[in-house]
């Protein structure tokens, strides 16, 4: 039995393209003498639909994509993603759900057990668990099939009660087949393989895995698809970030003559390593842009080029993502920028190629600080005449934005966004950020990656102390414990969930950690007032990470 995997990019709600990108995987899988093809958990409506389940029109345009889907399958069979009804009046209204469809018929619904309601997922809120569990009988064998994280209740602290597939073992299936949507963090591809192989060993079965590719907002999911064999070894992986398709013939996986895989025992990253798995940062990073820009219909981005690394690392990744010529970078000097950081920026963009203009906000500020003097009331130059520097940049990119129809993008980093270190309307504006999941001292390892063959950021930006440049000779350390120590702090609080205790016993200074805590604590109004951010560590900032604004915790 010859069975491929279609690795695919899908559009929540644009049932007609993933209709239609369904139905080119099949005539692909037809064309390779494929007996069943595997596409990815929801993959009719795309993941996450989220509240779009609460709408009767949203899941009758599922079902008839479904519909449509069948006709296609005469002579091969295919197991898609989509949402089901649940036909008990008890429970929630609908499940996830594996379609088996065969001969034009739908001929069997497989429903999703294990339902996560944690970071970024939320499923239920809109699903009802399955209460049964069967295998799939086709062409004399018996194919075991689960959703995602069914098959994931695995360790020696399982977050469900139950596994579908010690029900289904007792059915003596002859292989599992899993339909994923599992969103890339740096940390994760690793797990990913240790979990789908613990599968492997406990039920000593081969695995048909299918995970989706490509970005919905801030996830982004990485694609990786798996086929192991009976003794645990790979023998197919499909790539990272790109769509694909691959499989390969059931007899093969059970006849291995690869010796057994012992079991693994995976351990995440317990510190932050600036530079781990840098390369598929990049490319989460550059294809977060490219599918954003390319789902929502715009084509052109804008930016302000400061001279410094997070604007130079987020302008190179654009630049790659869309096109130099569609990433217009703004440079906006104001009285306290040096000269070398405008030189800087303009040798950045005439390295990456990419329209630039310099627009100098002297004028403007000095308009501001007079208008707004005798409401100062002579009071020292503090936070607002710096804020209004940004501000004014902040508006100049947006009447920009407006006039061309250019999305902006923002450049803090995750070290800011952590303690607050932005102005709100300022730097803090834009339509995506792009380093809003990077710690700092990561954001230069991205920058070492980007000048991997040459130099494109110049090694001045590199280099040189970070600074806001919106007071004379300010450096990001007048107000911020320096990044190295910062950031390693900063991991162990949001990524690990480490109370101030657990930090302090690792070595760090007990009243640093309690400042960086509190400044994490205090700024989450700002962060929730913030554009969305691509996801690529484990705890991201927006839909991922929900606390209390007037919380009173470590502030």
């Amino acid at each position: 039995m010859n069975i491929i995997l279609a690795q695919q990019n899908y559009h929540i709600g644009n049932f007609e393209k993933n209709i239609a990108k369904i139905i080119a995987g099949i005539d692909a899988a037809k064309a390779q003498g494929a007996d069943l093809v595997v596409f990815s958990e929801l993959c009719v409506c795309g993941y996450p639909p989220r509240d779009f389940l609460e709408f009767e029109d949203f899941i009758a345009q599922s079902y008839r994509a479904i519909d449509e889907i069948k006709a296609h399958t005469k002579d091969i069979a295919v197991l898609v993603g989509a949402p089901a009804r649940n036909p008990q009046r008890e429970g929630k209204d609908l499940f996830n759900a594996a379609w088996f469809l065969y001969e034009g018929e739908v001929k069997q619904v497989v429903h999703k057990t294990l339902l996560p309601t944690y970071d970024v997922f939320d499923e239920y809120r809109y699903f009802e668990p399955s209460y049964e569990w069967n295998i799939i009988p086709f062409k004399g064998k018996k194919l075991a099939v689960t959703i995602c994280e069914d098959i994931w209740n695995l360790g020696d602290n399982p977050l469900y009660r139950i596994c579908p597939m010690d029900q289904l073992i007792a059915q003596e299936p002859d292989v599992m087949i899993n339909l994923s949507a599992s969103p890339f963090d740096y940390d994760h591809d690793e797990d990913r393989k240790e979990i789908i192989l613990a599968n492997v060993l406990k039920y000593k079965l081969p695995i048909y895995y299918c995970n989706t590719v490509g970005s919905q907002t801030e996830i982004v999911f990485d694609g990786g698809s798996l086929i192991y064999d009976a003794q645990g070894n790979i023998v197919k992986e499909l790539p990272y970030f790109e769509e694909a398709m691959g499989g390969m013939e059931l007899e093969k996986l059970t006849g291995s003559h690869l010796p057994p895989v012992q079991p693994r025992d995976f351990t995440p990253l317990t510190e932050l390593v600036f530079d781990h798995n840098i390369d598929r940062i990049y490319d989460a990073l550059v294809m977060g842009i490219k599918d954003y820009f390319g789902k929502m219909g715009f084509t052109k981005a804008i930016l302000g080029s400061s001279g410094g690394i997070d604007s130079a690392v987020t302008l190179a990744i654009a630049c790659d993502a869309l096109g130099k010529e569609n990433v217009r970078a703004v440079l906006m000097p104001s009285p306290y920028s040096t000269g070398h950081s405008v030189d800087d920026a303009v040798e950045l963009s005439k390295n990456l190629d990419n329209p630039y203009d310099i627009i100098r906000i002297n004028d403007i500020y000095e308009t501001f600080l007079a208008t707004l003097e005798p409401y100062f009331k002579g009071l020292p130059f503090n936070v607002a005449e710096e804020n209004t520097q940004s501000r004014i940049r902040g508006n100049l990119l947006m009447g920009l934005s407006n006039k061309f129809g250019y999305i902006l993008l923002n450049t803090s980093n995750k070290s800011e966004l952590s303690t607050g270190y932005g102005t709100l309307y300022g730097d803090m504006a834009g339509g995506l950020s792009v380093l809003g999941d990077v710690y700092k001292m990561q954001v230069y390892s991205l920058a070492r990656y980007i000048n991997r063959e040459r130099e494109i950021i110049p090694v001045n930006i590199i280099d040189k102390a970070p600074s806001a440049e919106l007071r004379p000779d300010q450096k990001d350390s007048d107000s911020l414990p320096d990044y190295a120590i910062l950031d390693r702090i900063l991991y162990q609080y949001i990524e690990r969930r480490q109370g101030p205790k657990e930090i302090v016993a690792k070595g760090f200074d007990s009243a640093l950690v309690s400042r960086a805590l509190k400044m994490v604590n205090t700024n989450e109004y700002k962060r929730n007032q913030f554009c969305p951010i691509i996801r690529v560590s484990s705890k991201a900032f927006g839909v991922g990470r929900r606390v209390p604004i007037v919380g009173k915790y470590l502030s």
